[in-house]
Parts: structure tokens; C-alpha cells; sequence
């Protein structure tokens, strides 16, 4: 099957849907990777790597198969064949006119932040492979946010207390934070609504905060649900207290398909210690700050306010490497003897096809 891989053109997007590695491991598998000029570059991949590698630089679009991070935009669209597959995480549940336009143009698209969270689609996963990077690089900026230090040291000048965080939710991207948090030397503690997640919290190191009326929102698939306005209100109460002696707040909490839930109210801020930094991972989908501004930082009553996007971007190479690895892995389970191959009643690939023979599938 020949594979194209164009240069991502979103503001801000450094990442490469494959990676020279992956294209040598594709090549050996009977696929032709055509890698379209600089698409790499960023990452810091040259076109060299793609060729040393067995990939050819030229043009991606007239490929059987195009991987992609982000959905193209539609003048890239243009130049996908009819009956070509698209391949990306592409918003799907919430780009209504782009699976028409996919649909319309005779489009089989994949919108792999749809995978199942079974076994089977685990080296798939392309949300916890870039959440890993995001809850990383979400505590460096709060290290380099922060007026004090995060480790305990004892010097000549006094001894320095060691920084207080929280993480608010443990999932992927909550559990990585809370493991670069402890390396830097801070003290951690984290929270979550499903209980069955304490004893990884604990295992990193980091204390579990457990409220004394116990809300509990184990979801489906591992992710937390909806609670109800009065769970949600003793929630926000409890973590309104959590929050006042901490001098980090990482916020990571997301329910699939809709706005990230509010866990640190304006007043929550308001009563948090001057020079207190909030780093918020749920900027892009409304954030879990109430006064979170996606793209910037915005300070109130002495307390820092960032809400980054697009952070797996800012770790372009490891990041890019995973999800690589990612899409190699998604492309096998769909392509075999070197043609798309679907089975829509298998549970990875019904999930992630949105659009097929025309029609879309969301």
C-alpha cells in the first residue's frame, strides 16, 4: 500500500504522523512512504531520515492511505484521491462539516481519538501516548512558572521547603505529571473521582486526597463521567480547601466528548497563596479553571493562570515518535496483504471509521 505523510500546516504543530523508524518498519512490511518535503523537519526529522529509511520525498496526497496528526485543511483535502483513506486524530465528534466534506469526496476516514480503551487497541492509543507528553511538559511550565523551587534543600543560606502540588485527575497525563513532579523534588498529592486510580497514585509517591463523603464517577473505558449538580458541588467545595495551601495546581480532567468539568472556581483561586501557579490541561475543551484562557496565562489575586494548548507540539520528537508508532500499529490492524481491508464489526475499527462508501459514520 503506498502511505503519504504531509507536512501538518495547523498554527503551532510541530509533530509528524511517522517518523523515519516507523517508515523503515513499514517498508519491511511491504508499504511504500512517500514523505512529503520538511514534513519532519520540526520534529527533527530531516528529509534525509525518511530516505536513509526507505522513503521517498515527493508528494503525500496521491497516496491509498494518508497519515496525519491533525485534520488537514480543506484545500489540502482537495488532493486526496477518491476512495483514499485518511488516517488522524481529526476532532471527529466535533467537526460535523468536515465528515461531510470527507464523506462527500468519497473518503474512508479514521479518527483514531475514538479507540476503544480495550487491550486489543492499547499500542494504538494515541491519547495516552501524547497525555503522557502533555503531563510532563505541563510541570516544567509550572517549574519555570513557579517564584520558588520545587525540591527541599539544605544550604549555607537556610533551609528551603520543598514545593507543595496538586494534581487534579490521574489519568494518562495526571499520572506522568505526578511522576516529573516527584523527581523535581515537590511534594505531591492528587485527586480523582474514580477511587479505583489510588493505588497508582500512591505507588508514584503521591498522596491520595479522598473527600469524607466519597463521589464516585468511574466511567466507561477508564474515563471519569458526569457527576450530578450536588456531587459536583461537594466537589468543587473540597477542592476549593485542597487547593489553598498548594503553591502548583495541574488540572488534567476530561469527560469524552464534553466540556472539561469546572474543578477550581473563582473563588477557589481567589483563596490560594500569591505566586501559586495553575497550569490547566483542559484549556482547549473549556478548562477545569474557571478563569482558564486557552493559548495564554492570565494572573488573578496573585495566582498564575496558564492554560496551554497543544503541548504534546512543544515535545515535537518523542512525541511524534509515539504516535508513530501509534498509527504503524492502527495501519496493520485495517490494511492487510497491502489493501484496506475493514471489518466494521471488530470494535477498533467500527470506533474509528467516520466516514465510508460515502457516507459518514458518526
Amino acid at each position: 500500500m503506498n502511505i503519504g505523510v504531509p507536512k501538518e500546516t495547523a498554527p503551532g504543530e510541530r509533530r509528524v504522523a511517522l517518523v523515519p523508524e516507523t517508515v523503515g518498519r513499514l517498508g519491511k512490511a511491504g508499504h511504500r512512504i512517500v514523505v512529503e518535503s520538511g514534513a519532519g523537519a520540526e520534529a527533527g526529522f530531516p528529509d534525509d531520515t525518511f530516505k536513509a529509511a526507505g522513503g521517498t520525498i515527493g508528494d503525500p496526497w496521491a497516496a491509498e492511505l494518508v497519515a496525519v496528526v491533525q485534520a488537514p485543511q480543506n484545500s489540502r483535502l482537495d488532493r486526496l484521491t477518491k476512495g483514499a483513506a485518511l488516517v488522524g486524530m481529526l476532532k471527529a465528534a466535533t467537526s460535523p462539516d468536515l465528515l461531510r466534506r470527507l464523506a462527500d469526496d468519497g473518503i474512508t476516514a479514521f479518527s483514531l481519538e475514538l479507540l476503544p480503551r480495550i487491550t486489543r487497541a492499547q499500542s494504538m492509543d494515541v491519547l495516552s501516548s501524547q497525555a503522557t507528553v502533555a503531563g510532563y511538559k505541563a510541570v516544567l511550565l509550572a517549574a519555570e512558572a513557579a517564584p520558588k523551587l520545587f525540591p527541599m534543600l539544605v544550604t549555607a543560606a537556610g533551609t528551603l521547603a520543598p514545593a507543595k502540588v496538586l494534581v487534579l485527575g490521574a489519568g494518562v497525563a495526571g499520572l506522568q505529571a505526578i511522576a516529573t513532579a516527584r523527581r523535581l523534588g515537590a511534594v505531591v498529592s492528587a485527586f480523582d473521582v474514580r477511587p479505583a486510580v489510588k493505588e497508582q497514585v500512591e505507588s508514584l509517591g503521591a498522596k491520595f486526597l479522598m473527600m469524607e463523603s466519597a463521589v464516585t464517577a468511574e466511567g466507561t473505558g477508564g474515563y471519569a463521567k458526569e457527576l450530578s449538580a450536588d456531587q459536583h458541588q461537594r466537589e468543587l467545595d473540597f477542592l476549593a480547601a485542597s487547593v489553598k495551601d498548594m503553591d502548583i495546581v495541574v488540572t488534567t480532567a476530561a469527560i469524552p466528548g464534553k466540556r472539561a468539568p469546572i474543578l477550581v472556581t473563582k473563588a477557589a483561586v481567589e483563596g490560594m497563596r500569591p505566586g501559586a501557579i495553575i497550569v490547566d490541561l483542559a484549556a482547549e475543551t473549556g478548562g477545569n479553571c474557571e478563569l482558564t484562557q486557552a493559548g495564554t496565562r492570565k494572573d488573578h489575586h496573585g495566582v498564575g493562570i496558564l492554560g496551554p494548548v497543544n503541548l504534546p507540539s512543544s515535545v515535537p520528537l518523542h512525541a511524534s515518535q509515539m504516535y508513530s508508532r501509534n498509527v504503524a500499529t492502527f495501519v496493520g490492524h485495517i490494511a492487510k496483504d497491502g489493501k484496506l481491508q475493514l471489518d466494521l464489526t471488530d470494535e477498533i475499527t467500527k470506533a474509528t471509521c467516520v466516514t465510508h462508501d460515502g457516507k459518514a459514520r458518526l
